[in-house]
């Protein structure tokens, strides 16, 4: 899967500022981005056709996009949290 500029672009600043240069790294960082990508596809489908979509009885349903941008933050959460980064909050 190509990743999006975005995703490219937080993909080049996480490698080099953290210094992944281990396959492990790299395959977990990698699905970060593509999870980042497909949250972006779901949230314009949300958008685009709600939360709640009718299928061909009317009936109302979860929209699908809604699965996926869940199971998309779980898969970055848990690719990030094993990525073991040493992250420094900033505090105004």
């Amino acid at each position: 899967m190509k990743l999006s500029r975005e995703s490219a672009r937080l993909f080049d600043r996480i490698k080099s500022e953290y210094g992944i240069k281990d396959e492990a790294g790299i395959l977990l960082l990698r699905t970060v981005c593509e999870s980042l990508d497909l949250m972006r596809v779901a949230e314009k489908e949300i958008k685009k056709n709600g939360i709640v979509v009718y299928d061909r009885y009317k009936q109302p349903k979860p929209n699908p996009a809604c699965q996926v941008l869940r199971d998309s933050k779980s898969a970055m959460l848990q690719s990030l949290k094993q990525l073991n980064l040493d992250i420094e909050v900033k505090t105004k």
